[in-house]
């Protein structure tokens, strides 16, 4: 009875120091953003008036959302392809992730430099320095002048060439293709994955594994057997984050469309509506992928 008390105190201050964490968080959300978010979906169904520093609302019903699905072609596609993407782009984030955490989980000299080589593309991938490698003119230059000196001929698009004209696996092929061509994408939005993983691999005994290799494991089945039902619970978390992580991207095809739409075109509720139907399309897409991923995942005290 003592035991139980003691163990839901610890949960109940583990719980309290979670709220507390998260908390700048929600305040932060509940002042800056649950009004923008009402503003936008009232938008969406309505047709924005704007005038001299004024703007009026006219409800249109769901007119925006019937454009959008029925009638703009261009919406349609740049959706199908961004999913298409999103779950390619996800997958190879998780794999590749996943197998770099046990990389540098290993022991060997020079880990903690390998790590922080690792966990750089989060810090590149942040605030200033992301604007400086998209926006800098001079890295600019430098890119167009090493796109004009090379030849153009690479060893994975010579395999791809091969490949395609003995008409193997296109399709699959072409994926493939695109996740390589992608590395460096994958690696840079890799970095809180790789921390996370590697998080759940530190808190695994080593008497598990030194049990399994007295009872014969082999290292392939440890790795299934212990390791990857041990930080199971962890691939929901990073599962969910990558998603979020690449609809958070502005420079894909669809959200340039919005963008268009708002900026350039003035239609705000039209963009609204698109925004807001690939918000709906993406948080289906987490709930359908997590309850198919949590029926696998175990859980232990």
């Amino acid at each position: 009875m003592k035991k139980q008390k003691k163990l839901a105190g610890l949960q109940k201050r583990k719980a309290i120091s979670g709220y507390l964490f998260i908390l700048p968080f929600i305040i932060g959300f509940l002042a800056f953003m649950v009004t923008p978010l009402f503003q936008s979906l009232y938008m969406s169904f309505c047709n924005v008036e704007l005038g001299p520093g004024t703007f009026a609302n006219q409800w249109v019903g769901l007119a925006n959302y019937r454009r959008a699905l029925l009638q703009d072609i261009e919406f349609n596609r740049f959706l199908t392809e961004s999913l298409g993407k999103l779950v390619v782009n996800s997958i190879a984030v998780m794999v590749f992730s996943f197998f770099v955490a046990l990389v540098l989980n290993q022991k060997f000299k020079g880990r903690a430099l390998v790590r922080a080589i690792f966990f750089l593309p989060v810090i590149l991938s942040s605030g200033v320095i992301l604007g400086v490698e998209y926006d800098n003119a001079l890295l600019s230059s430098m890119q167009d002048m090493i796109a004009e000196s090379s030849t153009g001929a690479s060893i994975t698009g010579a395999i791809k060439d091969i490949l395609v004209t003995s008409g193997v696996g296109v399709r699959a092929f072409e994926k493939v293709f695109e996740v390589v061509d992608g590395v460096y994408d994958i690696a840079i939005t890799s970095g809180i994955q790789i921390i996370i993983f590697l998080s759940g691999l530190q808190t695994i005994s080593a008497s598990m594994y030194e049990a399994a290799q007295i009872e014969g494991c082999t290292a392939w089945e440890s790795l299934w057997k212990i390791t990857f039902p041990m930080i199971s619970s962890l691939l929901l978390v990073n599962w969910i984050y990558t998603i979020i992580d690449f609809c958070m991207r502005s420079d894909s095809d669809l959200m340039e469309k919005i963008d268009d739409e708002m900026v350039l075109q003035l239609n705000y509720g039209f963009s609204s509506a698109m925004a807001w139907i690939y918000f709906a399309v993406v948080i289906v897409l987490i709930a359908v992928s997590s309850l198919i991923i949590s029926k696998v995942v175990y859980y232990y005290d």
